[in-house]
């Protein structure tokens, strides 16, 4: 059930891969040899787009589709998107850590087929020490003359550069990502136009997650259709599932697309710690829509289609799990935290939105809530969604919306003890005196 395509470095014999001569040994960038010096970049697009391999930074695109919108001018930009911010999700850390190479060929591929010159890795800002190993890596492909001018003696030129952000969740999109490799404040760009038009510095860009770009060296080396022999007919390949929470054995796990939710807690991770019932599964982080862990949820199919016909999204895949102790109030409460926290403050909506929503939560907690609060919070929640330039103003609401639909018990319990409390007499007004 396990296929390592991206985490290689945890098959017997590769755990170095992390160190050049050591990939190399193991067939590292020889797909990319073979795509400079023999095919076009139209065939290398072909091939990733026969493979449909699709984005795993969270919306599930079909990445050949996204670099064949490229619009014909030049300059051209590749950025990888390697802020991650998503609460629960990890994956691309372990990639750059322990399999930085697998990752840079994709890169590096990834932008001969784009016909640019120039490429950055977009970090988040707490990598500052891993930033600096990617650095020396990519000198390294610099000195072995993989990087550089006239790369294997070709015409084509390639220059990779590290670029770290400042800790602001909203730079992982795209745009405000792009904004902030400018130099400018990382807030989401009105679309259209999209950045395969005019993205980087107002040049067609393309812009892919570090699990997307690491998987493209594999199907280059062993062809569309061996890629397409894992996973589903939709969904092919493999995908790195992040579990924390209340889970026996947190931790990524590579498999096929395809595997339900079941053979995953339960099947590798060894299911709910302390033995306790699975009350609760965010299947994306704080982004998602909640689900609760019915038998019809853990039996369903970890796809994008297929999680998103239950009414979530697969996303990054930063599975969080809740046991039966937990007040999914309190998961609400926390999630819209982050959100006012994380939000740009570009658009209304958001920026005033999930400050009224966090404090109706903190109200909640507080247990001074009553029934007409709850209604004004879901009123709130639909003045967010759908009208803000990004999707943080949707995520932002998807936890509350959900776990109010879903738990509507864990909001009324607290409304009970509002009730329960007698209230206190009013404060009996002073009268001013006359001055003698």
């Amino acid at each position: 059930m396990i296929e390592h395509v991206v985490l290689r470095h945890r098959l017997p014999g590769l755990e170095n891969i992390n160190q050049l001569a050591a990939y190399q040994a193991s067939g590292g960038f020889d797909a990319y040899r073979t795509v400079v010096t023999s095919m076009t970049p139209q065939a290398v697009i072909d091939l990733i787009k026969a493979s449909g391999l699709r984005g795993r930074g969270g919306a599930g695109f079909p990445t050949g589709v996204k670099w064949s919108f490229l619009s014909n001018r030049f300059p051209r930009y590749v950025v990888a998107n390697s802020d991650e911010s998503e609460p629960g999700t990890f994956k691309d850390r372990e990639i750059m850590e322990r399999n930085p190479f697998q990752f840079l060929e994709g890169l590096m591929i990834a932008s001969y087929a784009a016909q640019a010159s120039t490429a950055y890795n977009y970090l988040r800002g707490e990598f500052w020490e891993l930033a600096a190993r990617l650095d020396a890596q990519i000198a390294e492909l610099h000195a072995a003359g993989l990087l550089g001018k006239n790369v294997l003696g070709t015409q084509y030129s390639l220059a990779v550069h590290n670029h770290l952000g400042a800790g602001a969740y909203i730079c992982g999109e795209e745009s405000a990502l792009l904004e902030s490799i400018e130099g400018k404040l990382g807030q989401p760009r009105l679309k259209p136009p999209f950045p395969a038009d005019r993205g980087l510095y107002g040049q067609p860009t393309v812009v892919n997650n570090t699990e997307t770009l690491a998987n493209i060296p594999p199907i280059v080396a062993r062809g569309a259709q061996w890629y397409r022999t894992l996973g589903t007919e939709s969904s092919p390949g493999t995908k790195v599932m992040c579990l924390s929470g209340h889970v026996a054995n947190a931790g990524n796990y590579e498999v096929p697309f395809g595997i339900t939710f079941r053979e995953l807690i339960y099947g590798l991770a060894g299911g709910i710690r302390g033995g306790r019932a699975l009350k609760a599964i965010l299947p994306s982080g704080a982004s998602a829509p909640i689900l609760a862990a019915t038998d019809k949820v853990l039996d369903t199919r970890l796809t994008y289609e297929d999680v998103a016909a239950l009414g979530s999204q697969l996303g990054s895949a930063s599975i969080i799990l809740m046991d039966e102790t937990v007040d999914m109030s309190w998961v609400a409460m926390k999630t819209t935290h982050f959100f006012k926290h994380e939000s740009c403050g570009k658009c209304t909506p958001c920026r005033e939105g999930t400050y009224w929503m966090t404090h109706i939560l903190d109200r909640v907690q507080a247990g001074g809530v009553q029934a007409a609060d709850l209604a004004l919070l879901s009123d709130v929640t639909q003045q967010i969604g759908g009208k803000c330039l990004c999707p943080l103003g949707d995520f932002a609401t998807s936890a509350v919306v959900s776990s109010l639909k879903l738990f509507p018990a864990d909001y009324e319990q607290h409304v009970a003890v509002a009730a329960a409390v007698p209230a206190k007499p009013a404060a009996r007004a002073k009268v001013a005196q006359p001055v003698s």
